[in-house]
């Protein structure tokens, strides 16, 4: 996998997981996440909600599915699958409440398709993320010791 100015590594505590970001079909989602990042904002923060044949769900400041960076996004739902290594926005009940919350899918999950905002897949890792532990809320949970864009280790 050629690694580009949107791939995503994020070291957990089970290993790295590798996302390619898309910014075609998520161009907002994708330049706040690389924000995020950038700032350090994900780093240490916990996969506060795992549900198993589901997601791993982090981003949250908190560690309890309560915050975020303070920032909402408009909704850029799309036609992409949500799939076994996707990796989409978490959200409150109006659309447009998507901040810095996100989930991978373990499996397919269809029935969240065009209602979430796919912004990227796991490239490489995803076994990685299959060892992230269960709960919600989660017992000692995993979480995102680094997160950091590709591109900037090579600059």
């Amino acid at each position: 996998m050629a690694v580009t100015e949107n791939t995503l590594i994020l070291e957990t505590t089970q290993g790295p997981v590798t996302i390619e970001m898309r910014p075609d079909l998520a161009p907002n989602h994708v330049a706040r996440i690389k924000e995020l990042v950038r700032e350090g904002f994900y780093d240490g923060i916990v996969f506060h909600r795992v549900i198993e044949g589901f997601m791993a769900q982090t981003g949250c400041p908190h560690g309890t599915g309560t915050g975020g960076s303070g920032q909402k996004l408009k909704a850029e739902f799309n036609k992409e699958p949500h799939v076994r290594g996707t990796a989409s926005m978490a959200r409150a009940a109006n659309p447009d409440s998507a901040d810095s919350q996100f989930f991978i899918c373990f499996d397919d999950a269809r029935f969240l398709d065009r209602q979430y905002t796919v912004w990227g897949a796991v490239t490489e890792g995803m076994e990685n993320v299959d060892k992230i532990k269960r709960g919600e809320p989660v017992q000692d949970p995993d979480k995102i010791v680094k997160a950091r864009m590709a591109i900037d280790d090579a600059a």
